[in-house]
């Protein structure tokens, strides 16, 4: 192919980072809008990073030897010859950014994000490679009420968006760190006598991250991992009391659940409670929100030791979900209120600067004013288009006489010319009946 051709080749999206259209974002703004009012009504504030951090911050917070590492993470030397990467996850950007501004120094603190992550992994609908989440961590906290706390703000989003019949609740505890590292030698010598059954991916997992072979979709080593030996059955008493408390007072709030002894999560820094909320409704990859405990990733980070846990939910699979379920809101797309057309450019000018009046006086008017000129049965085609409820047309006689034609786009009533001083309370009136 010749330079001139190349440069004429259409430029496309990067497979796996998708483009947002205007058809898609209110649904988008939707689900953001009701995430946002929830975290504030639970007193979680928000927090920004970037989306380029250190790769050493995902090395040693994640693990060196969990897929995400070794497989997807968007790594790249910069001029300076930094290793840097895109983030894969937030929890560990959250962190860096609480300790390197002192707000973790003898606080709690409860903070929210949302934003793009990116992995390198294969693209299926609902997964993409610069995906989107929404995640809260809260840190200085030790008992299980906090992680109730998360799990109620979870279910609360589920009943606001009408899923909470599609998802199920698994927890689990992976105990403290002494207790997992004597159940992993257990477990190590278990699966090493089921050698034969283990399949590549978990032969190289058994000396390296052992419990992710639990987690495994093969269903050859179904029967095999159905007889493997139970973290729950190796606590240590503190991990167990943290459990009891914790299911009690899910118990006690109505919150239904199943103890998964196979759910471990793939991150490194997890200890003691895990959760994931799962649904039936997006097939085997069925996770929608998972979080858990991570008390040691502080100190791990260079850090005081300080309590910590949190969750992170996909946001594509959740739209997939309301998308597959039918739960989109009539109103995720409010349709314009107010189409204002000029017939001549001398109009044009006058409705632009009326709708402005319009905009300060009615401050919830979803109004749109004509641009680009066109036969008033093109204007007329386009604003019904629109979609929106009523037409104010201004021609040369309505501004001879400071006069506004209305017209119902979506009534069968006859066409109305007023005074523009008498606009403002007839349009109120009018958009506040649906």
């Amino acid at each position: 192919m010749s330079k001139p051709e190349a440069s004429k080749k259409r430029i496309q999206a990067i497979r796996g980072m998708n483009d947002l259209l205007p058809g898609q974002s209110a649904l988008w703004q939707y689900f953001e809008s009701q995430v946002r009012l929830l975290m504030q009504r639970y007193g979680y504030d928000e927090i920004r990073t970037p989306i380029v951090e250190q790769t050493a911050l995902f090395a040693r917070s994640i693990g060196e030897v969990t897929d995400i590492v070794e497989k997807e993470m968007y790594t790249f030397e910069d001029r300076n010859g930094d290793s840097l990467t895109l983030r894969p996850e937030g929890t560990a950007s959250c962190v860096r950014a609480a300790m390197e501004h002192g707000l973790l120094h003898n606080q709690v603190q409860r903070l929210w994000y949302q934003g793009p992550m990116f992995r390198h992994e294969r693209p299926q609908k609902g997964r993409y490679r610069q995906f989107h989440q929404v995640g809260a961590e809260a840190y200085g906290l030790e008992g299980p009420d906090i992680d109730v706390e998360l799990i109620l703000l979870t279910a609360r989003l589920w009943k606001q968006l009408g899923l909470s019949e599609h998802v199920t609740l698994e927890l689990n505890s992976l105990g403290s760190s002494e207790a997992r590292a004597a159940y992993r030698d257990i477990l190590v010598a278990y699966f090493e006598q089921h050698h034969e059954v283990l399949d590549d991916d978990s032969r190289r997992r058994l000396s390296t991250n052992p419990l992710r072979i639990l987690d495994s979709k093969n269903p050859d080593m179904a029967p095999m991992l159905a007889g493997a030996p139970q973290l729950l059955d190796h606590l240590d008493d503190a991990s167990r009391d943290h459990f009891e408390r914790l299911t009690a007072i899910l118990d006690s709030a109505g919150i239904e659940y199943r103890i998964n002894p196979r759910l471990v999560r793939g991150l490194d820094y997890y200890s003691r409670t895990v959760f994931e909320w799962t649904t039936t409704a997006l097939g085997s990859q069925g996770t929608v929100c998972a979080g858990g405990r991570y008390d040691a990733l502080v100190e791990q980070l260079g850090g005081k030791p300080t309590p910590a846990v949190g969750f992170a939910m996909g946001i594509e699979r959740l739209i997939l979900l309301l998308e597959t379920l039918e739960l989109v809101p009539q109103d995720a797309t409010p349709p314009l209120d107010v189409y204002l057309l000029g017939m001549d450019e001398t109009a044009t000018r006058a409705a632009l600067l009326l709708g402005e009046r319009l905009r300060d006086r009615l401050p919830t008017c979803r109004l749109q004013v004509h641009c680009g000129g066109g036969s008033f049965k093109s204007q007329i085609k386009k604003a019904d288009k629109s979609g929106a409820r009523l037409a104010l047309l201004l021609g040369e006689d309505e501004l001879a006489h400071d006069l506004v034609t209305l017209k119902f786009l979506r009534e069968e009533r006859e066409q109305q010319r007023l005074a523009q001083s008498e606009l403002v309370e007839t349009l109120e009136s009018l958009l506040a009946t649906p």
